[in-house]
Parts: C-alpha cells; sequence; structure tokens
C-alpha cells in the first residue's frame, strides 16, 4: 500500500509547493471545537449571503463523502514581486486574482495526483476539492502541518507566508498523519488594527458583512453599503490589506514558479475609470480562463464608480 512518504514525493514532483497528510479520526477533540467555532460564527451571521457556508457537511468530513479516511492537503504558491500603485483612480485587484484562475491550476495538478494514487491500488478510492466542496481547507491544512490559521482568517506557511492556495484530496485509504503545525501569530495584532472596516472582529474572527473582499467580489446587490464604499481606497476585486501587512508575508514571500500565476496586463493597475466603463463583451475578453468572472460586469462597473463618485 501506498506510503505517506510517497505521496509527499509524488506531490512534489507533480509541482506542489506544500503537502501534509492527516486522517478523518485524528484529534478528534479538536475537530469538535472547530465544529462549535463555526457553529459560533454562523450563528452571529458573519456569513453574510454566502449561504454555502452553512452546509452542514462543511461541519464533519464524513458527512461529505462517508468512506474518507485520510486528507492530503495541498499548497501552491502565487506570490509575485508586482506590487500595487498607490496612484490615484488606481484600481485595486488582490493578487489571487492576477493570473489565471487558480481552479484551473490547481485542479490540474490534484486530477494528476489522484491519478497516480488510484494506481497504486485497486482498492484506492479519492475524491479532490479546490473551493469545489463543503471542506473546511484551513482546518485541514493546519492539521495536516501545512501552515497555520492565522488571526485574519487565512493559512500562514513558515515557507511562503499566506500567499498560498489551498486544494485537498480525500482517500479511503489509511495514512500515517503529519503533525499539525503550531500557532505564530504571537501577540501580533497588524491584521487587526490595519483592517479599515474592522472586519477582524476578534483575533480569528472575520466578519464578511464589513469585509471588502467579500463586498466586492460576493455582495450582489445594486449598491454597496455606505461604511463600506468609503473605506474601499480603490479595490474594486478583493483586498490584500490584512496579508500585506503580515509580518510574515514581509519576511517570507518568494516568487512563484507557477508562470500562471504571473498577472495579466490588464489586471495590474487599471484605473477605476476603465473599470467603471467596462462592456460585458471587455469584461468576457478581460477575464478569460480567470477566477475574477465570479464578478459580473455590473458588480465592477459598482465597485469603481462608487469610488468616483465619492
Amino acid at each position: 500500500m501506498v506510503t505517506t512518504e510517497e505521496i509527499k514525493e509524488q506531490a512534489l514532483t507533480i509541482g506542489f509547493h506544500k503537502v501534509g497528510v492527516t486522517t478523518v479520526n485524528y484529534n478528534i477533540e479538536k475537530q469538535e471545537k472547530n465544529k462549535q467555532r463555526l457553529q459560533e460564527w454562523l450563528d452571529k451571521g458573519y456569513q453574510a449571503q454566502m449561504a454555502w457556508m452553512n452546509n452542514p457537511k462543511r461541519q464533519n468530513i464524513i458527512e461529505c463523502w462517508p468512506q474518507a479516511k485520510s486528507i492530503v492537503s495541498l499548497a501552491l504558491n502565487y506570490y509575485t514581486p508586482h506590487q500595487h500603485s498607490q496612484k490615484p483612480n488606481t484600481a485595486k485587484i488582490s493578487r489571487y486574482g492576477w493570473g489565471r484562475d487558480y481552479h484551473r491550476v490547481m485542479t490540474k495538478k490534484l486530477k494528476t495526483l489522484a491519478n497516480w494514487l488510484k494506481k497504486q491500488s485497486n482498492n484506492v478510492e479519492v475524491r479532490y476539492y479546490v473551493d469545489t466542496g463543503p471542506v473546511q481547507d484551513k482546518f485541514w491544512a493546519q492539521e495536516a502541518g501545512i501552515g497555520w490559521v492565522a488571526k485574519n482568517g487565512n493559512v500562514i506557511t513558515t515557507d511562503y507566508g499566506s500567499w498560498i492556495f489551498l486544494g485537498e484530496i480525500l482517500t479511503n485509504i489509511e495514512l500515517r498523519p503529519d503533525r499539525p503545525h503550531t500557532n505564530h501569530c504571537g501577540t501580533c495584532t497588524r491584521c487587526l488594527s490595519a483592517c479599515p472596516t474592522q472586519a477582524i472582529t476578534e483575533p480569528f474572527v472575520v466578519n464578511a458583512n464589513l469585509c471588502i473582499a467579500y463586498h466586492t467580489i460576493e455582495n450582489r446587490q445594486a449598491n454597496l453599503p455606505p461604511e463600506i464604499t468609503s473605506k474601499l481606497n480603490g479595490w474594486v476585486a478583493g483586498c490584500d490589506i490584512c496579508q500585506d501587512v503580515c509580518p510574515w508575508n514581509q519576511r517570507f514571500a518568494k516568487v512563484t514558479d507557477v508562470a500562471d500565476f504571473f498577472p495579466y496586463p490588464a489586471n495590474l493597475n487599471p484605473t477605476l475609470t476603465e473599470i467603471a466603463q467596462m462592456t460585458p463583451l471587455e469584461w468576457d475578453q478581460r477575464f478569460q480562463g480567470s477566477a475574477l468572472r465570479r464578478i459580473k460586469p455590473e458588480m465592477w462597473r459598482r465597485n469603481a464608480q462608487v469610488q468616483i463618485d465619492n
């Protein structure tokens, strides 16, 4: 039967930057505490209009896939050396969306690893996800030793900071689990202090109702809340503020070797004016193969125009 070490070696060969393994029966008490924290977050309405967060399968990995026994957590570094312009009228796009859709890049590599894993034995079954199933990828990434869930809700690694995409493979075979990662945020509260809307209500708790990233990407309403629009500061697609100020990112970010994650020229510091005037055809051409297609043309125009008006 295939071993944890063999899977990790193959994952790195395929091009993943970090890989770790845990099991569904490991650290049950911690899983229960995590389930309780998620439910408390939902009860407060901090998921805003993201109804999919209420899926009960998210609280129990076995309900997601009953055959699951082990979880292979995988990460890809997406950092590039480009910077956001601070010039007036600049439209800021979060780093995660600068290049090719990470779902496509990660899925291709996950499929390759999953197919390799199935070939190791006739009895091996797998499922893989990249934001495509009710899996708490951040929690399992910490359990698998990838990094730790930080005060801003992102997973931080000691190798790449938090500039990583996560995916996972669930399998029906028992694997040797890695040691869970410990938390290294310490007493630092830079992310809490830097958030212009105080969306990080307390360490490790993010209220989507106050989050710029949520409103610019997920909010489908014709108008954004005034308390958000007055503090956008150029952001039209996501927000990187809490990551930009993180000491781990400032010290340990490394330029990715994945060419697909380098910025499409049109995504790097466009103007608010051009975004506000973008037509559906221009949107379609501009964001082909991009995760930013989730933001529809009218949302782009809304996000930019409200800042021009202000």
